[in-house]
C-alpha cells in the first residue's frame, strides 16, 4: 500500500550536506594562514574532545543557559587549539571568529550525491518539506549557500526549538509547522537513534539513510532503509 504522506522532514548533516574535509584539516589550514603550525590529526582529536565536553556542559549550544550559539562555537574552537598546544589567546579569538564564519558557507559544505535531484522530485510530487536538524542558527544561511533552502517550507533547528533530537518535541513542532498529523509525515535521516527511532516514537514514518561502511545497527525493516537518497521515492510509492 502506498504511504499517504503529505510532509517529509529532513536531517541535514550527512543526509543532505557533508563537510568537504575533516574539521582538523580545515582548522589547521586556517591556522597556517595565520602563521600557526598545528597538526591536523591532533587538532581533529582535540576538536572532538572540546566539542564533547562543551555539549555535556552546555547542551544544544547553551540555548537554555544564556550562551549564544556563536559564543558556544567560538569557545569550542579556541579550546580545540588550546588542547593542541596553541597558547596565543588574541590570535585564537580572531581565528575562532573566522572559522565560525567560514562554516556558514559552501566553502566547507557540499551537497551529497542524489540530494538535489531527490528534493526536486519530492517537491514535484507535491510533498510539503521541512528540515529538522540538531544545528545552530547558521543552518538557513548554509542551506541557501548550498542552493537547497528553496526546497523547504521551514527550517527547524534544535537551537530555535529549544530541544534537540531525539527529544520528540522537536518533531511535534515540525508537525505543527507542517500542519499534518504524524501518520501523514515521514522523517529522513542517517542516525538510527536521533532520526529514525525518534521520529517513529512520535508516530511519524521513518527512513534511515545507511551509507556503506557503517557498523552494525539495530534491525530496521529493509523497506525503511535507504542505501542512497535516490531510493526514497520508490520506498514511498511502492
Amino acid at each position: 500500500a502506498m504511504l499517504r504522506l503529505r510532509l517529509l522532514t529532513w536531517d541535514v548533516k550527512d543526509t543532505l550536506l557533508r563537510l568537504r574535509r575533516p574539521v582538523g584539516q580545515s582548522y589547521a589550514a586556517e591556522a597556517r594562514a595565520q602563521g600557526l603550525r598545528v597538526e591536523p590529526e591532533a587538532l581533529g582529536r582535540a576538536f572532538r574532545e572540546a566539542y564533547g565536553a562543551q555539549s555535556r556542559r552546555f547542551p544544544n549550544y547553551g540555548r537554555g543557559q544564556g550562551l549564544s550559539s556563536r559564543q558556544w562555537w567560538v569557545d569550542v574552537v579556541k579550546q580545540a587549539f588550546v588542547l593542541s598546544g596553541v597558547q596565543d589567546g588574541a590570535a585564537l579569538t580572531a581565528l575562532a571568529e573566522k572559522l565560525y564564519r567560514d562554516y556558514c558557507s559552501s566553502h566547507n559544505w557540499e551537497v551529497l550525491p542524489g540530494a538535489e535531484e531527490t528534493l526536486k522530485q519530492c517537491r514535484q510530487r507535491g510533498f510539503r518539506m521541512g528540515v529538522v536538524s540538531n544545528f545552530d542558527s547558521r543552518l538557513e544561511t548554509i542551506l541557501s549557500q548550498c542552493s537547497l533552502r528553496h526546497h523547504f517550507e521551514f527550517v527547524l533547528t534544535s537551537e530555535a526549538a529549544g530541544v534537540a533530537k531525539p527529544d520528540g518535541r522537536i518533531f511535534e513542532e515540525a508537525l505543527r509547522l507542517g500542519g499534518v498529523p504524524p501518520e501523514q509525515a515521514a522523517h529522513v535521516g542517517d542516525d538510527y537513534t536521533r532520526d529514525y527511532r525518534a521520529a517513529r516514537a512520535v508516530g511519524m514514518h521513518g527512513f534511515l539513510l545507511r551509507t556503506a561502511g557503517q557498523g552494525p545497527e539495530p534491525e530496521v525493516p529493509p523497506e525503511h532503509v535507504l542505501p542512497t537518497l535516490s531510493h526514497l521515492l520508490a520506498r514511498i510509492e511502492k
